[in-house]
């Protein structure tokens, strides 16, 4: 019988992309599983490039909304599909909603907030035995109480060059010399966001030395690029210019990648280009840039990790004192 899996995807960047080894997982055990995936719209252009996947499902909810009509609607559709097994990735009690509404028989996922009943195969983490998220992903796709030995495939991103071309046609974009892209957001808060004034320093030494800048982001990160802008004048702003989907087949030009702890960091990864990773106020041991070729600056701090959004100490000396010549050095060395 051909086995039908809903996974239940999480709603951040960063997240949806760590979730791919578990498709992988599923694939190599059941290779004619149709894995379909339910999720937030925006994500699409994520989950298009993971090819383990069959079908996406729109999620039409916003964090935090219950919209229990809409839930039951979207329960009598899925039910339709003849599910036999659903994995749930984020821990809300939402998110276990409308499995359990459309009665699909095999309900996986960690306990989270209290879920007994709604989800029927639940499973109780140990945060030591799997520290990564991407870890706690991986380890739903066995069964209940297999331990993780094999070592995890690092998640992997697919690119249409066909519509990659036509993003830089688009954008009259030279590739005549190396990219060196540089995101300077990220959606949690200034707490992870490295200065522009660093940025700014990193990005006129590359570009002395031959190289072009682009800087990538949404239109959340416009106020950030700019002021990078202004103080390196030479780089291509590109923030807000592109959709995901371009920002991700862009990113596959670069020749290496500069990030926050952000959602375009486990893109970088996940698309296998030279990446150094800025860490601030998060912790690389949670959510580490999963890639071969990635380094990790952070100064490791008495304060730090926080996981706060903002500064709690008003000075963030974890990312103030982070200069350029960190990650300068740390971009040679990768490159080297």
């Amino acid at each position: 019988m051909l086995k039908r899996i809903l996974i239940v995807a999480p709603a951040w960047v960063g997240d949806a992309i760590m979730a791919q080894p578990l498709y992988a997982r599923i694939k190599a055990r059941h290779p004619d599983a149709l894995i379909d995936v339910l999720a937030p719209a925006w994500t699409r252009p994520l989950h298009a490039r993971m090819a383990e996947i069959n079908d996406l499902i729109d999620a039409p909810f916003t964090h935090g909304e219950l919209k229990l009509r809409e839930r039951w609607a979207l329960a009598r559709q899925i039910k339709a599909r003849g599910y036999q097994q659903v994995i749930v990735l984020p821990n809300s009690l939402k998110s276990a909603l409308v499995p359990f509404l459309a009665g699909i028989p095999q309900r996986t996922g960690w306990l989270g907030e209290m879920r007994y009943g709604l989800l029927n195969d639940a499973r109780e983490l140990d945060p030591i035995l799997l520290p990564q998220m991407a870890q706690r992903f991986y380890a739903l796709g066995a069964d209940a109480g297999v331990p993780l030995t094999e070592a995890m495939p690092f998640p992997v991103l697919t690119i249409n060059t066909d519509a990659r071309d036509a993003t830089v046609r688009k954008l009259g974009l030279s590739l005549d010399t190396p990219i060196v892209a540089i995101c300077p957001g990220a959606e949690y808060g200034p707490a992870k966001r490295w200065p522009a004034i660093h940025a700014a320093a990193l990005a006129n030494r590359l570009i002395a030395e031959g190289q072009q800048v682009w800087l990538l982001g949404s239109n959340k990160d416009q106020e950030i690029c700019s002021e990078i802008r202004q103080l390196a004048p030479q780089v291509l702003d590109l923030a807000g210019k592109t959709s995901l989907a371009e920002a991700i087949d862009l990113m596959s030009l670069a020749s290496s990648v500069v990030c926050n702890d952000s959602g375009l960091m486990h893109v970088a990864a996940a698309l296998q280009r030279p990446l150094v990773a800025v860490f601030g106020s998060s912790s690389p041991s949670f959510t580490p840039p999963l890639a071969i070729k990635a380094k990790i600056v952070t100064l490791d701090l008495e304060c730090s990790p926080c996981f706060a959004r903002v500064c709690p100490l008003g000075h963030m000396n974890c990312l103030n004192q982070l200069d350029a010549d960190l990650v300068y050095t740390a971009l040679n060395k990768l490159t080297a």
